[in-house]
């Protein structure tokens, strides 16, 4: 026989888990996005790495510090981002200064 509209073979076809979007990125892709931005930062253009590896980083979390275990890409990606962020600007500083001219 036919199962009535909005009846399913199953009871519960959800659990109570699973009930999120999945059109944005995972957390785990985001700590690792975040890793790799914040090693790049070390290198290339610190400047704009460092708060896109501290964003991820946070976002990965969960906007919270309570992850468990499974969050260390992206406490890794927070603190890197930070250090990175915090180097730049020191770099930018100390270029900006009156007394690293050519004389």
């Amino acid at each position: 026989m036919m199962a009535g509209f909005g009846h399913g073979t199953r009871r519960y076809p959800r659990s109570r888990g699973r009930t999120w979007s999945r059109t944005g990125p995972d957390r785990a892709t985001l700590g690792i996005v975040g890793v790799i931005c914040a090693i790049a930062g070390f290198f290339v253009l610190g400047i704009i790495l460092g708060p896109v590896a501290i964003v991820c980083g946070w976002l990965a979390m969960g906007r919270t510090w309570s992850g468990g275990s499974r969050a260390w890409p992206a406490l890794v990606a927070f603190v890197l981002g930070a250090i990175d962020t915090l180097l730049a600007i020191i770099w930018l500083a100390g270029a900006a200064s009156p007394g690293s001219g050519l004389f």
